[in-house]
């Protein structure tokens, strides 16, 4: 029977096998993004420019070879082999290349940022456009306006609800996602083919020339890039989800979906090229390729698949959060599991930030046009931050010949930055979605490099030194007993060591008798789904270290980890102590378990650096509106003591302290 480490190195073990089921699952899962960008991508592109032949087979000609090269070259193709187990996503991959850089960190914050911010925008662009369609219906034209306030409100209204029902999971509707987005690739792929049929001359735009053309002819050409690169916005999902739906899985799935966006791109130039008005005049030819009687209908699907690729990017930031801290990358912030379904977490106070942010979204920017710039410019930035992560794959994991790996990193570097160039031109004055991005990067930062300075002032001893004492202080009847069993969290990776503060917790303050003292040590691998321990006695029936090695996607719950193996241990008769319940049934284990958690606080006699002052100021003001180790941990309020230590860093130990005489 394969274990859970086989069946997430094979893609979640059921998802390793392609049937209908599971491309019907990548379906729903990772192509709400990418595929609802025919609602806005082509509007986009034209604008209130006039209406060519230049144009729209440049522009038709520019979206086909960006999917060719960043969705399917990049990520299809190249990203989607730099699995971590069968995981995949910005710290999956940081997870394997951070050994071989000490700046690694650095495009994993950034891309992880700009990736959170693509869940604050994703939902209120793709349900604008979506709802934006309604003014084509008779009777709406002057009501369904985009920007004013009925329209804003409707969204507001759509992205309102989407995120009161994250509390209660998706196992219901879950199940709907991927039919309803087949149905959608299914209905742009005709929409586009109808008007093909009565033009097919519109086939020669995907000829790269037309592409080259419009970006060294047409007047401002260049400039149309920040446009065309929204219709891969949705590539880094596809990595994302790597181990929801499994390489085969999205590599097929993705023939059917890039053969639809493209149908539908040219369908929608076709129509394009029949109008003689010479602009669009704010009409949107998605919308315009639906026969009036089917408008109706072709807007509720839209909205649908809008809400699914909202949900997807929801997921995903969830996802995202909950391997920051396990990688202690992000203060620790309650995690909550809404169904029995793997995987599927959510987090209140993200929920919570992501809707404030969406509603802030809809209100800044009001119309889905306003939003491309600041959309285009979040998702590049995280390509970005893939590409140069995967240079760290490419040349230090794979081993891959160096002029290889540079040559086909330099292009993706030198494709991205002209996007990059587009997109950051478009955005001028609407910039304020960059605050919501810097906060995240700010926040990842001090909170990795304050713990790299604590931990640097943390002072360890060799256990071996108090052997007599700890043995003594456990059989003393006359200190009052503590606990039966005393458990410390450590983080020393010796086994022979602990932090000099336990001990003082143990010997110095409050002498603590327990029959047993256990030290817990928490190793996160780089590996998603490991879950292993290890058991060191270091004095015998009296000291026990336990080691347990945790992938960044397991959830730390130490109570129930910890009772695991204790009860582990007591049905092996592997230690003496468990003789003494002799009144319990193997099959009904209990054990008196205190913990203790060792909080510590900036003591005001520190003198630092004014950079590491800031970043230990902002560190514990972060964690004290953050949750605290008791709870992340899943650690009782009944059986555990918290004690507060100061943290002393370059304490001068000799004060200029003199006694004068009194006169």
């Amino acid at each position: 029977m394969p274990t859970q480490e086989t069946a997430s190195r094979n893609g979640h073990g059921n998802f390793s096998r392609v049937t209908f089921a599971t491309l019907l699952v990548a379906l729903g899962i990772i192509y709400g993004d990418i595929g609802t960008s025919p609602l806005y991508v082509f509007k986009a592109i034209l604008g209130d420019r006039p209406i060519s032949p230049l144009l729209v087979y440049g522009g038709i000609s520019c979206v086909f070879w960006t999917l060719t090269l960043q969705t399917t070259f990049k990520y299809i193709i190249l990203t989607l082999q730099a699995d971590n187990k069968g995981e995949g996503g910005i710290f999956s991959l940081f997870a394997l290349v951070r050994r071989f850089g000490k700046k690694a960190y650095i495009p994993a914050f950034i891309g992880a940022a700009t990736l959170l911010a693509d869940g604050i925008i994703t939902p209120p662009i793709s349900v604008a456009s979506a709802v934006e369609g309604l003014n084509g219906l008779h009777g709406l034209e002057n009501t369904i306006v985009p920007g004013n306030n009925l329209t804003v409100g409707i969204v507001i209204g759509i992205i309102s609800l989407l995120f009161f029902f994250q509390r209660f999971g998706t196992k219901i509707v879950g199940s709907s996602f991927g039919p309803i987005m087949l149905i959608w690739f299914s209905m742009i792929l005709i929409l586009g083919l109808i008007p093909i049929m009565h033009n097919p001359g519109i086939l020669a735009s995907l000829s790269p020339h037309y592409a080259i053309e419009l970006l060294t002819r047409y007047p401002n050409g260049f400039w149309l890039l920040g446009a065309v690169f929204l219709c891969t916005t949705g590539a880094e999902a596809l990595y994302s989800d790597l181990g929801h739906c499994g390489k085969k899985n999205i590599r097929l799935t993705w023939i059917f979906v890039k053969i639809s966006l493209v149908i539908n791109y040219m369908g929608q130039g076709a129509w394009i090229l029949t109008q003689r008005a010479g602009k669009l005049n704010g009409l949107n030819p998605f919308y315009e390729l639906m026969p009036h009687w089917f408008l109706l209908t072709g807007i509720i699907i839209a909205t649908l698949a809008a809400i699914i690729a909202s949900q997807a990017l929801i997921s995903g930031s969830f996802t995202l959060i909950s391997e920051a801290m396990s990688m202690n990358l992000w203060p620790k912030v309650k995690i909550k599991f809404p169904t029995t379904i793997k995987g599927q977490i959510y987090i209140p106070s993200i929920n919570t930030i992501l809707w404030i942010g969406c509603i802030g979204m809809m209100f800044y920017f009001r119309k889905s046009e306003h939003m491309e710039a600041a959309y285009g410019f979040s998702i590049i930035i995280a390509m970005m931050m893939t590409t140069a992560l995967m240079f760290g794959y490419m040349k230090f994991v794979r081993k891959w010949n160096m002029i290889l790996v540079l040559s086909i990193i330099g292009m993706f570097f030198m494709v991205e930055t002209i996007f990059f160039v587009a997109n950051v031109a478009k955005i001028k004055q609407r910039w304020m979605f960059l605050f919501f991005e810097l906060g995240l990067v700010f926040v990842m930062y001090i909170w990795f490099n304050a713990r790299k300075i604590t931990n640097r002032y943390l002072n360890f001893t060799n256990i071996s030194k108090f052997s007599n004492e700890l043995i003594g202080l456990s059989f003393d009847k006359d200190v009052p007993k503590y606990a039966t069993h005393l458990v410390y969290l450590t983080k020393a990776n010796n086994e022979k060591q602990i932090e000099q503060r336990i001990i003082d917790s143990i010997l110095n303050k409050k002498p603590k008798r327990a029959d047993v003292y256990w030290f817990i040590h928490i190793d996160i691998m780089d590996a998603p789904y490991t879950m292993e321990y290890d058991v060191t006695e270091l004095i015998k029936d009296k000291v026990i270290r336990v080691e347990f090695r945790l992938g960044f996607r397991v959830q730390p719950r130490i109570h129930k980890l910890f009772k695991k193996v204790m009860q582990e241990m007591y049905m092996t008769n592997e230690l003496e102590f468990v003789c003494k319940y002799e009144s319990m049934s193997k099959e009904n284990f209990h054990a008196d378990i205190t913990y203790v958690i060792i909080e510590r606080f900036l003591s005001v006699e520190n003198e630092l650096p004014m950079k590491e002052d800031f970043i230990l100021d902002s560190y514990f003001t972060i964690k004290g509106i953050a949750q605290s180790d008791q709870k992340a941990y899943g650690l009782d309020n009944s059986d555990t003591i918290i004690e507060h230590s100061p943290l002393f860093i370059d304490q001068k130990d000799k004060l200029p302290l003199k006694r004068v005489a009194r006169h």
